[in-house]
């Protein structure tokens, strides 16, 4: 307890200061409560590969799971993998700058340090994974961005902004 009694605290804390400190503690609660995870189901073609990519390779944690499927905790998002066998999946593809992008694909937003490491750790491996690429540069929203391929055929996208509040940024 901070200064003991209720005295000895409305003396150390006069109310305008200890307003403040309650009011900052109120917002800085209120910032994390906005970062809700996310959650994210798909079909899988192989559980026992796709867990083993996630766990090993990402990094990710392992949730609740049954032989039908998967609970993955991948940087505190919930991504569920649903036993579904072969199914088609095709790659349709933008245009961002000079660099084509898939359509459907998932990413992780994190920051730079992060950002070099899991590239660092993860480029080398014979794994299928986009170079590093600068999106946006010297405009907002400006990111690095490398892309890499699970065993299902989805792309799995690692971004760090340069400055995350232009993240929903529009000018």
């Amino acid at each position: 307890m901070i200064g003991g009694t209720y005295i000895e605290r409305v003396w150390l804390f006069p109310k305008p200061v200890f307003g403040f400190v309650l009011d900052t503690l109120n917002f800085f609660i209120a910032s994390m409560m906005k970062n809700f995870p996310f959650h994210l189901s798909l079909p899988s073609k192989d559980l026992q590969k796709t867990k083993k990519f996630y766990l090993e390779i990402l990094g990710a944690s392992l949730g609740r799971s049954t032989d039908q499927w998967i609970d993955i905790d991948l940087y505190q998002n919930q991504i569920t993998f649903t036993k579904a066998g072969d199914f088609n999946f095709e790659y349709k593809s933008y245009r961002l700058g000079t660099e084509i992008l898939p359509s459907f694909h998932f990413g992780i937003i994190v920051d730079t340090d992060l950002w070099c490491k899991l590239y660092a750790r993860l480029s080398p491996l014979d794994l299928d994974i986009t170079t590093e690429v600068t999106f946006l540069e010297d405009k907002v929203g400006e990111h690095l961005s490398f892309f890499i391929q699970d065993p299902n055929g989805y792309m799995v996208e690692f971004k760090s902004f340069k400055n995350n509040n232009e993240i929903f940024s529009t000018a």
